[in-house]
């Protein structure tokens, strides 16, 4: 994707994409965190209305931590931040692709993708070519 490409909602208000999407019971959607220029997969994270809104306002990734129960901007603690490039619904309404430039790893464990291991027939598993 060329830097001119669509950028998705980014170009539309805030509150009209915000109305749009469809929040689970706790308030939560899942966002699918991409490469903007590869296309890689990085992580799966969850974002509240003030995760998304920050995202689409601030251009940082911006997401909800079920475990801590609160709002993390990624990067804040590791320095492997997040610039958006676009920010897409699906269909639905109820998931959220969010493209990204990634500086550092996207993985807390210190890989540069959380979809690192590839699974294998006969349930083995190995690190993607390593």
């Amino acid at each position: 994707m060329s830097p001119n490409a669509s950028r998705g909602v980014l170009d539309e208000p805030v509150s009209e994409v915000l109305a749009r999407v469809r929040f689970d019971a706790a308030g939560l959607v899942p966002a699918i965190v991409q490469q903007w220029d590869s296309g890689e997969v990085l992580m799966v994270a969850w974002m509240d209305e003030a995760a998304l809104r920050a995202t689409l306002t601030d251009q940082r990734g911006t997401y909800f931590s079920r475990s801590r129960g609160r709002q993390w901007v990624k990067g804040e603690t590791s320095g492997n931040t997040q610039y958006v490039h676009g920010v897409h619904l699906d269909c639905d309404a109820d998931a959220i692709l969010v493209q990204v430039d990634q500086q550092g790893p996207a993985c807390h464990t210190g890989e540069h993708s959380c979809f690192d291991v590839e699974g294998h027939q006969g349930g083995t598993a190995s690190h993607d070519g390593r």
